[in-house]
């Protein structure tokens, strides 16, 4: 066993390992914040409606917002009336606030936003889940399920279904933060609740469901005209991305057969208030959904062609089976407060 965790020990770099006792602390932060939100120490609200939380434990994005997305599609074509709540990241203010289609930007987020556009339904931002929640429902009283956009680690909000995203990273390391992506014990928390396991990326690091990521065959333009992207090959490209993994889209918009003559990383949730576009004038530039929502209320210069190219997202239709099962148990049933034993459905 020694000579195991010495190889272990060794096989992370040099600075995870000077990191190890911060994250061994971590852990037993995070360990002892569960135990007391699940003996009732610290308060934890169950509100009148499931609760579907889609998070991560692994630090950084994977893919949370286009499964929200897809969720919420997918629950209104099932014919339930859903609501959406986040925290809302980077967003300037801290009070409880709905996104709808004239709010700014900076004031609900990015991600709600996006949301909020793409599917129609009542998105609440606020820095506690349970006050976007609380909001939610008295503006929207027929709402009968919610989703929860990030908040794994939310305990304070009760949960009658998890999900966790994965992508290519899997869960890195394996250590917690710092030394690691980790925010939760891995495979520990595994077995404390996570209902479905979703993967984004081509290469899942253990079982779990599958998705599907790629650009659709057209962009969409501010008015929101549509230029198909066949019609864009041949031409000298730029592209920027304000998200956790811009090369990702670069690499998709490369699939499509399009030419970057040069690419731009943002990082995540970029507010491009210092973004100088004067020097693409005349240029065509492509940007993902997400920065659009910013994008396209600036002022461009003349002559500059901003494009946003939609990306399809789609989990695999077991997934959606599976959570289905599993909302129609919870509808019955109402019990599973926090994180907790009610099993998973992984395969």
């Amino acid at each position: 066993m020694k000579q195991l965790l010495l190889k272990v020990w060794l096989s992370r770099g040099w600075l995870a390992r000077l990191l190890w006792p911060i994250a061994q602390l971590h852990g037993l932060a995070v360990r002892l914040r569960l135990a007391l939100y699940r003996s009732g120490f610290l308060k934890s609200e169950r509100f009148g409606v499931p609760v579907i939380v889609v998070g991560n434990v692994v630090a950084g994005g994977a893919g949370k917002t286009p499964l929200v997305m897809a969720l919420v599609k997918h629950l209104q074509a099932q014919g339930f009336a859903p609501g959406v709540i986040s925290r809302g990241y980077g967003r300037s203010g801290q009070e409880s606030l709905e996104v709808r289609p004239v709010t700014p930007v900076v004031a609900s987020g990015d991600e709600p936003a996006l949301i909020q556009r793409a599917t129609g339904a009542p998105v609440f931002v606020a820095t506690q889940r349970t006050e976007a929640l609380r909001a939610l429902l008295k503006a929207y009283p027929a709402t009968d399920v919610v989703v929860c956009d990030d908040g794994l680690q939310h305990y304070a909000l009760q949960r009658d279904i998890e999900i966790a995203v994965f992508d290519d990273r899997g869960v890195g390391n394996g250590w917690l933060q710092p030394a690691g992506p980790l925010r939760e014990p891995w495979p520990e928390r595994r077995s404390h609740g996570l209902d479905l396991l979703l993967h984004t990326g081509q290469k899942p690091a253990f079982e779990g469901f599958s998705s599907s990521r790629e650009l659709v065959d057209y962009a969409v333009a501010a008015d929101g005209s549509q230029i198909a992207l066949a019609a864009l090959h041949g031409r000298g490209l730029v592209a920027l991305a304000g998200i956790a993994n811009p090369e990702a889209f670069f690499d998709m918009l490369r699939a499509r057969g399009l030419t970057l003559q040069k690419t731009i990383a943002l990082p995540d949730h970029h507010d491009f208030d210092s973004f100088d576009f004067s020097a693409y004038a005349g240029q065509t530039l492509l940007c993902t959904e997400k920065d659009a929502v910013k994008l396209f209320g600036t002022l461009q210069p003349g002559g500059l062609q901003l494009l946003a190219v939609p990306l399809a997202f789609s989990p695999e239709p077991a997934f959606f089976a599976a959570l289905d099962a599993l909302l129609t148990r919870r509808l019955s049933a109402r019990i599973s407060p926090l994180p907790s034993q009610h099993g998973n459905q992984t395969t």
